[in-house]
């Protein structure tokens, strides 16, 4: 137990700093805003970048991994629909609902958790993870939340094709793709370039969790209790869980069998509370408060289920 809460107390201890600093005045929700936003256009890129350029193609995208984690998000796509539509609860809801349940916060939270777990392959799993998450998973849970609200003229081409240019011009995105190019084609770049970029994708970690404590203060809290509390469980027990079925199912069948710690990743990846932007996609639809509830529950939840699932890993 011990070592379990060598890993977990570093993360969680960083989040508490970072949601006292602005309790206290240290930093306003607004500086948590830009830091966030540092994060995500400034250290994540080269983070993404390096992870890929000096790797073998082959070696990066690992397929097996990636069929285990997407089987074990849409597992828990389904298995949550039906459980909050059998619930009687409306289509808008229904989609944050959903979201929520299979979307972890990779960048902030899940990084820094795979640096301090498994660092060797932290870069690597990250790159996978935000395959699946912002290829599959997000436009998913995007094209329900779209399609709760009806408008006319609407088409899901019109849809698809808003979340396809939302997603290239992300910065992360581009850093990815430009590491795919380096990699597939061997480009050289210069040492102290690549010191450089390291230096940029090293500050990512600790900063990470330090804006998602911050983010936590001030969070609105009126909204469904039940379903928020739903939501979370879903996220930190039926998520890992449904990871942990696709590795079994996939071995005992001699489809996938995927090496410890990869198999070790898929289950701690799911098992990380949602997406900090889950708040802001719910707003337009009038369920941010759900999905605040859902996210300050669980996070404060996962110091619990996360070292729970590192003992038994």
């Amino acid at each position: 137990m011990i070592e379990v809460l060598s890993i977990t107390f570093p993360l969680f201890a960083a989040i508490a700093l970072g949601y006292g600093s602005v309790a206290f005045g240290l930093f306003s929700s607004d500086d948590m805003k830009v830091l966030g936003r540092y994060v995500l256009n400034i250290a994540l890129p080269p983070l993404l970048f390096n992870a890929v350029a000096g790797r073998d193609l082959g070696e990066v995208l690992h397929p097996g991994y990636l069929l285990v984690y997407l089987s074990a998000g849409v597992a828990t796509m389904l298995i949550g629909y039906v459980a909050v539509t059998l619930s009687g609860t409306g289509p808008a809801r229904r989609a944050v609902a959903v979201m929520g349940m299979v979307v972890p916060n990779s960048a902030f939270v899940g990084y820094p958790a795979l640096l301090l777990t498994l660092p060797d392959i932290a870069g690597q799993v990250l790159v996978l993870n935000f395959l699946v998450e912002n290829v599959i998973l997000i436009p998913l849970g995007l094209i329900l939340l779209d399609l709760s609200r009806p408008r006319p003229g609407r088409t899901i081409t019109g849809v698809l094709g808003g979340i396809a240019k939302d997603f290239f011009s992300r910065p992360f995105v581009i850093g990815l793709m430009l590491g795919l190019v380096v990699s597939v084609t061997g480009l050289p770049y210069p040492e102290p370039v690549e010191r450089f970029l390291s230096l940029l994708a090293g500050s990512a970690g600790a900063l990470a969790l330090v804006v998602i404590g911050g983010t936590l203060y001030g969070l609105p809290m009126r909204g469904d209790r039940a379903l928020a509390g739903g939501i979370a469980a879903g996220k930190l027990m039926l998520h890992p869980l449904m990871a942990a079925v696709a590795v079994a199912i996939y071995s005992v069948a001699g489809v996938v069998v995927l090496p410890d710690e990869f198999r070790q990743a898929a289950i701690l990846s799911a098992a990380i509370p949602m997406f900090s932007i889950y708040i802001i996609l719910a707003q337009p639809y009038g369920h941010d408060g759900i999905a605040s509830i859902a996210l300050l529950t669980a996070v404060i939840s996962s110091f619990v289920t996360l070292s729970l699932v590192l003992w038994l890993l």
